[in-house]
């Protein structure tokens, strides 16, 4: 699937090719802190196919829960998260909440669910609103 996004100023746009049935959640403590949420949910761009389109991301490298390098990059204007690499730079995963078609995805899985809130799961009976109250 073709994707395009970018971040909440604009300053940053790229587009992709990914595969929708990859989309997953992640629960890890180093997820939650860098979304400011109880999860993050990422596309993986196919090998070769992400491309900036304009602007330039700012990134810096950390290892993970998981003992591998991990490069986030985001826009330096809005903070927007926008994706990460691996250590080598090969695998790319594309923070959904900036792609324009996010609504057509949906997460087929999660991952580092012992790290994942206890309430996490059961919110269905919260009271909704279509706005703010």
């Amino acid at each position: 699937m073709h994707i395009t996004g970018g971040c909440h100023c604009g300053a940053i746009r790229y587009q992709a090719e990914i595969e929708p049935e990859r989309v997953s959640i992640c629960h890890c403590t180093d997820c939650q802190r860098l979304t400011g949420s109880a999860y993050r949910i990422t596309a993986p761009a196919r090998p070769g196919s992400f491309e900036l389109t304009s602007g330039e991301p700012r990134g810096y490298a950390k290892y993970g829960d998981s003992g591998g390098l991990s490069r986030q990059f985001f826009c330096p204007n809005c903070g927007s998260p926008l994706y990460r690499t691996d250590g080598d730079g090969g695998a790319i995963g594309i923070r959904l909440g900036g792609i324009d078609q996010r609504r057509e995805l949906t997460p087929r899985k999660q991952i580092w669910c012992r790290s994942a809130l206890p309430w996490v799961e059961n919110i269905e009976p919260l009271p909704r609103s279509d706005g703010e109250d």
